[in-house]
């Protein structure tokens, strides 16, 4: 244990942001899955556009504040993004 006042008052920042922080990233797992699972479900491309803007702002917000880095943010937005045209490409040549 800590034996300074200054490091005893990091110890409980530091579970504080880790509670925070991890919270963040599983809402962020929750919201890529909800995207995920709407466009196997065959879901309209409108909602699927809502919940990829919903993704989008979690991921800027997770980058911002420092629980990933930017590079992973961009490199996961970019792939659900891929993802997401794919999807609807292959569905307008298939009619």
């Amino acid at each position: 244990m800590a034996n300074k006042k200054s490091a005893k008052k990091r110890v409980l920042q530091n579970k504080k942001r880790r509670v925070i922080n991890t919270a963040r990233k599983s809402a962020i797992k929750t919201a890529v899955k909800k995207v995920v699972t709407a466009l196997h479900d065959g879901k309209k491309k409108e909602e699927v556009q809502g919940l990829f803007q919903d993704v989008q702002s979690q991921f800027a917000r997770a980058k911002s504040k420092g629980t990933i880095h930017a590079n992973k943010a961009a490199r996961k937005i970019s792939r659900l993004a891929k993802q997401i045209n794919q999807s609807f490409t292959k569905e307008k040549s298939a009619k």
